[in-house]
């Protein structure tokens, strides 16, 4: 748990301050949900791409979130994530894609746990924390923190990653993960609800019979 102490300068209290909110959120999460608009940005082309849905995620264990993320539009998607298992449908196509993390479910834990059930130490483990500064989101006043993954797999995917948390609940209102190329994915995340019940039927997919299963770089 971080708390401001005595000589601190007035960042290194903010700082301190933004991640005892976020271990005071991590420490009473179960689950959330909220409404999601994710900006694709491709640097070459000049380009951005819009996707809007519905996300849920909930901890079923200590260490393990189960997450599942419905892109509504403009191309419908549900992705579910548990274990090492992901899985993703593709209404229009018929298809599901099923991918086994293997060595890099703890990559991915780290990315599904920022803002949302992880906790001070750990982000300190994976990331170098810096702040960024105050800044309001849909309305909400938020501190913008600056993550560089410590871990060289994941820098070599997202050079950085900026989490943009609640000044008065503790958890993620925005992240913005920057890949190479200059290339970037913005998340905002609207209409939260903290500790919501969720079904575990929620994270399982329920899909037409006759459904086409592939299994991508399967190991």
């Amino acid at each position: 748990m971080f708390a401001p102490h005595i000589g601190a300068s007035a960042a290194d209290q903010t700082l301190a301050e933004t991640l005892a909110k976020m271990d005071q959120f991590a420490s009473n999460f179960r689950s959330l949900s909220a409404d999601i608009a994710r900006v694709s940005h491709m640097d070459v082309l000049h380009e951005d791409t819009v996707d809007k849905g519905t996300f849920q995620v909930k901890r079923q264990k200590p260490k393990e979130l189960h997450v599942r993320i419905e892109v509504t539009e403009p191309n419908p998607q549900v992705a579910v994530v548990g274990g090492t298992k992901v899985q993703i449908y593709y209404p229009r196509s018929g298809e599901i894609q099923r991918y086994d993390l293997g060595h890099e479910k703890s990559l991915v834990d780290q990315l599904l746990s920022l803002g949302f059930g992880g906790n001070s130490r750990e982000l300190l483990s994976a990331y170098s924390v810096k702040l960024g500064g105050p800044e309001t989101i849909e309305g909400q006043k938020t501190t913008r923190l600056e993550l560089t993954p410590r871990v060289q797999d994941m820098g070599a995917r997202t050079k950085r990653i900026d989490l943009w948390i609640s000044d008065q609940a503790g958890y993620t209102v925005q992240q913005k993960f920057f890949q190479p190329a200059n290339d970037y994915s913005l998340i905002t995340y609207t209409n939260v609800k903290i500790n919501p019940v969720i079904p575990d039927s929620a994270f399982e997919l329920k899909v037409p019979k006759g459904t086409k299963r592939d299994t991508p770089f399967k190991r």
